[in-house]
């Protein structure tokens, strides 16, 4: 499809709306009702900007201007609530956005705000668990490095770190099937397709099409937020740059996007957090940005040689590169930066890698997530049984580094972590 015959509002920055309005003879104030427009009321068509003079919205679409939202093509729902959206943007090309009702766990102990309060939240929820089953609660947080382990059901799933944290009265809810966490989670993607060949990531198998826009990246927020009905004033939404594409192989529209977000939309970058495979210049870059999402790094594995097997950008951006720059990046007040660890049952999963990776991060203010593999179709690696990834997450939590376990969102939908490939029939995989 050839490329759209307009140019898209969203994404231009406040002095691009404004050298466009005062290119159309329009004052200033206009620019803030596009804005609003736009970002706040999510518009779809120049048609519902009513406070614009009808005069103003014709010459915008005579000068060959419109919105830019993309289109929901398909929707993809899981048993767990977590919606997976195949986004189509004007040239033809489509990415993949997910939902995650209940969010994904993933800021957990990050040292923000948030991250605390998805610790709470958990434990909330586990508390409510153990209550709708009449078992008994947890006990109480208290101060001190004590680890709490939950159980679900009979499989024991995470250690949820409690560190200095407050436990809240539970809601006169929790034990009712109506009780839910509070906040949501969005997963972005930033460009179609990827470079990066991860061997374990079926959005790998695609290959790069193109980077996205700035407008782009935010309008699959926008058009997900449009269908989910979010009030932005009373619903909490957390984002993660972790959907399609190398976030930090497309920096300058990654970043755009971001102030965008935090400037226009109103979601603070405290509720974002980006993840890299490890460009290592970019990290650097992204440290002086004077606002931020949080940042993670996709890990993998604790040594040079197997990290070169299974993510071969590392023969480009060795481990020691990639730690040296993490080491010098400028973490805000209890910030943490978050490495991703994705185990594949028997290559990176042992307890000796995991003692590897203790010397690896030893000194650094950092958190483990540990993802178990989300497998699919044309990968060539399985997912551990749970006794392995309790063994892996032991080692780190025993030498004093957060591990957590990160549930899977919709998995049986192709929308879990490492799963985006614009899947659209729906084979069952064997783990």
């Amino acid at each position: 499809m050839s490329d759209p015959q307009y140019t898209e509002l969203l994404g231009l920055t406040i002095q691009q709306l404004t050298e466009i309005a005062e290119g159309l003879g329009q004052p200033g104030y206009r620019v803030r009702q596009l804005l609003d427009g736009l970002y706040r009321q999510r518009w779809l068509g120049l048609e519902q900007f009513t406070m614009l003079p009808l005069a103003f919205r014709q010459s915008l679409r005579e000068s060959g201007y419109a919105v830019g939202l993309p289109t929901i093509e398909k929707k993809f729902v899981s048993t767990d609530g977590t919606i997976r959206y195949l986004l189509a943007f004007a040239d033809g090309q489509s990415v993949e956005t997910v939902w995650m009702p209940d969010g994904d766990g993933g800021e957990a102990g990050d040292g923000s705000e948030d991250g605390d309060a998805e610790l709470r939240e958990q434990a909330l929820s586990h508390q409510h668990s153990a209550l709708s089953k009449g078992k008994p609660v947890p006990g109480s947080i208290g101060k001190g490095p004590s680890v709490s382990r939950i159980a679900s059901g009979q499989t024991r799933f995470r250690e949820l770190e409690t560190r200095n944290l407050k436990l809240e009265t539970l809601p006169q809810n929790a034990g009712s099937p109506s009780f839910r966490p509070q906040r949501a989670t969005i997963c972005v993607s930033s460009q179609v397709g990827c470079a990066v060949e991860c061997a374990f990531c079926m959005t790998a198998l695609l290959g790069l099409k193109r980077n996205l826009s700035a407008g782009e990246i935010v309008g699959q927020i926008l058009a997900v937020l449009n269908d989910q009905q979010v009030e932005m004033q009373r619903d909490r939404v957390n984002l993660v740059f972790m959907g399609q594409g190398e976030p930090f192989l497309n920096y300058d529209n990654f970043m755009q996007a971001v102030r965008l977000l935090v400037e226009a939309v109103g979601i603070p970058e405290s509720r974002m957090t980006v993840s890299t495979s490890g460009i290592v210049p970019r990290i650097a870059d992204f440290g002086a940005e004077p606002v931020r999402p949080k940042l993670a790094v996709s890990l993998n594995a604790p040594n040079e040689a197997l990290r070169t097997e299974i993510m071969p950008i590392t023969k480009k951006w060795t481990i020691e590169k990639l730690m040296a720059a993490l080491r010098e990046f400028p973490l805000r007040n209890r910030e943490r930066l978050t490495f991703e660890y994705v185990l594949l049952g028997g290559v990176n999963d042992g307890v000796q890698h995991a003692r590897e990776m203790v010397d690896l991060i030893r000194g650094l203010r950092a958190k483990v997530n540990l993802i178990a593999l989300n497998s699919g179709p044309e990968i060539p690696f399985s997912t551990p049984s749970d006794e392995r990834v309790l063994a892996f997450q032991n080692v780190l939590t025993r030498a004093g580094i957060s591990a957590f376990v990160r549930r899977p969102r919709g998995r049986d939908i192709y929308a879990a972590c490492g799963q985006l490939k614009h899947t659209t029939e729906l084979v069952q995989v064997k783990p």
